[in-house]
């Protein structure tokens, strides 16, 4: 299926392969209960990913497997990494000069920190969608058209547009106002022009750092709602605090926590990483039952 009309689509950076995530990384079945959901051809494998921020590490040993239109969620307490190790799935770590990332990120079987990958390219496969909406100070369709224009996509930017916010839940309310400016929406409405403006470039994944921190509940609802719907066609990777948030949404979850270091550094780091319901019901660590149920976090 097209999503963006006649629009010339910028070139994958590897093409699918198909295969089976190991058993150590997602579908681990535990004594008396069901074995999880196997999961298919992954969209990412992390592979003992570290961050370090200049001398010190923030991040270590990260191992998880994400599926296809799946959307998976990364929750824990604050600090424990679960942003940081979302932006090194689109490299925009790189971004940070004092931030270094070891390890492997396989994304469709390429290593998207090889030598020779663009980062810039992976950023059209991967979008990302951040916790506060950021609009630009632009019309709502210059804001829908600014990415495809980036990265030179060629087509009738109309008809971009409009995909992009149909596939956002957003055409209906705007398609009469498209030249008015951005900032004129409700705040639930930036954040959906936000999620369009990601799909606009045609992704295959969307990352989202804790879209609905900043929104009223009917506005969550909404997000949520549409990323049940996005997951048809893309795979999600969601940050979030909200614990129900991340039981309504997501298929998979992994819980993040921290270790103090030497002089109070922290070091985030996988806990456990397994089907939502089961993290949420029959979690195996001690640690994933305290913060799910509010003991501590």
């Amino acid at each position: 299926m097209s999503r963006s009309g006649d629009v010339t689509q910028p070139e994958p950076i590897k093409a699918t392969t198909s295969g089976t995530v190991p058993a150590s990384l997602a579908d681990v079945a535990r004594d008396g209960s069901e074995a999880p959901k196997q999961m298919g051809a992954p969209i990412f494998e992390a592979r003992d990913v570290n961050v370090h921020y200049g001398d010190k590490l923030a991040v270590r040993d990260v191992r998880l497997a994400m599926g296809e239109h799946e959307i998976t969620a990364l929750i824990g307490p604050s600090g424990c990494g679960k942003s940081t190790f979302l932006r090194c799935l689109n490299r925009m770590n790189d971004l940070i000069p004092s931030a270094k990332v070891d390890g492997e990120v396989i994304y469709h079987g390429q290593d998207l920190y090889a030598s020779e990958v663009d980062p810039v390219q992976v950023r059209k496969h991967v979008g990302m969608v951040f916790q506060k909406p950021n609009p630009f100070p632009k019309s709502i369709y210059d804001n829908i058209a600014f990415g495809p224009r980036v990265v030179g996509m060629k087509g009738n930017m109309d008809d971009v547009v409009e995909s992009a916010l149909r596939r956002a839940a957003l055409w209906d309310e705007v398609k009469d106002r498209l030249k008015t400016n951005a900032f004129g929406m409700s705040g639930g409405q930036q954040q959906r022009l936000c999620i369009a403006r990601a799909l606009a470039t045609s992704p295959d994944v969307l990352l989202m750092d804790e879209p609905c921190s900043a929104l009223d509940p009917i506005s969550t609802a909404r997000i949520e709602d549409l990323m049940l719907e996005l997951k048809k066609d893309y795979s999600i990777v969601i940050v979030t605090h909200n614990m129900q948030q991340a039981a309504r949404v997501s298929d998979r979850t992994a819980f993040f926590t921290v270790d103090l270091a030497d002089e109070g550094h922290r070091i985030g780091h996988v806990v456990e990483f397994d089907q939502t319901d089961t993290i949420f019901s029959n979690p195996s660590d001690s640690r994933t039952e305290d913060y799910v149920t509010g003991k501590f976090g």
